[in-house]
């Protein structure tokens, strides 16, 4: 029979699952709505839009980079409790849908997982990501989601790095240009770079990075405190430029002390990586996850 947007809607109203779902139960069905129900129970997607409204604060990230090190992708999904996070069953699915964003690059990068949520899954090419999302959240009993994701491919000489702090709960991506992964300084290079941008927190790669609007808002902020100085006006300028280079200090990975070494710079560490691979080594861009918070993302031209 042929299945109307009516009852589409009634399924939908019903179960909460996605309206394309509906339509396929109902079509698996004959339009029979208590049998279409229960295919969606059976998928887990009725379960799955049942507990949506319930809270995700706990979770994981995750990140996948292939052998070449050239396509990677990094994730937060997201449950109720750190019970759920911490279960060996979550933290593989978390790690697939890692690799199915990097392999398949959907749509929505750090702003939905829409287009993920309709792809054919993996590890089972039966369902939809959304559908095995949906299983999982029926067998463990709590509400997830996919929080966040970003994914990198290098087309010229470059390797991606990734460095998981703290049990999933911070992850940093990092591209590093000018060699690929045969190359273990570089290599090494990316995974301490990695490191430092998970304790040190920059916003941007470089100082040429921070947004205009960031350095004028920083810059009025210097000079009025300078001005409650009571200080030469010649002075107070120079105050205000001595703390706006503190600030691209703090915030910018290059100029940032390692944290390994506080003696050196990360511009010096690259340098010295350089030096050590006889090729001119760059970090072009990074991202880093927290869970539950907004993401961080640095490039060479843009924050």
């Amino acid at each position: 029979m042929a299945i109307s947007a009516s009852m589409v809607k009634e399924l939908r109203e019903l179960t909460g699952a996605g309206m394309m779902d509906c339509k396929k139960a109902l079509e698996e069905t004959g339009g029979d709505i208590q049998k279409a129900i229960d295919v969606l129970r059976t998928k887990g997607l009725a379960d799955l839009a049942k507990k949506a409204g319930r809270a995700t604060n706990e979770g994981l990230v995750a990140a996948w980079v292939n052998a070449q090190g050239r396509v990677g992708a990094m994730v937060e999904v997201n449950c109720e409790t750190d019970f759920v996070a911490r279960n060996a069953e979550f933290q593989t699915f978390v790690s697939a849908v890692a690799e199915q964003v990097a392999v398949d690059a959907p749509d929505g990068i750090r702003e939905g997982a829409s287009a993920l949520l309709a792809q054919q899954w993996k590890r089972n090419p039966s369902l939809t990501v959304e559908q095995a999302l949906g299983e999982l959240v029926s067998k463990l009993g709590e509400n997830m989601g996919v929080g966040r994701f970003t994914r990198y491919e290098i087309i010229d000489d470059g390797v991606i790095g990734h460095y998981i702090h703290g049990l999933g709960r911070i992850g940093v991506m990092v591209e590093i240009a000018g060699a690929t992964n045969a190359d273990a300084t570089v290599v090494e290079l990316a995974r301490d770079v990695a490191m430092h941008i998970a304790a040190a927190q920059p916003i941007c790669v470089d100082r040429q990075a921070v947004p205009a609007e960031t350095v004028a808002h920083e810059t009025s902020i210097y000079k009025a405190q300078a001005e409650q100085s009571g200080k030469p006006e010649a002075i107070q300028d120079k105050m205000a430029v001595g703390r706006l280079e503190k600030f691209y200090k703090e915030v910018c990975l290059l100029e940032q002390a390692f944290v390994k070494d506080p003696d050196k710079t990360v511009d010096q560490l690259v340098a010295e990586a350089s030096k050590r691979s006889g090729k001119t080594l760059k970090v072009l861009r990074f991202d880093r996850f927290v869970l539950g918070g907004s993401s961080e993302a640095g490039t060479d031209c843009a924050c």
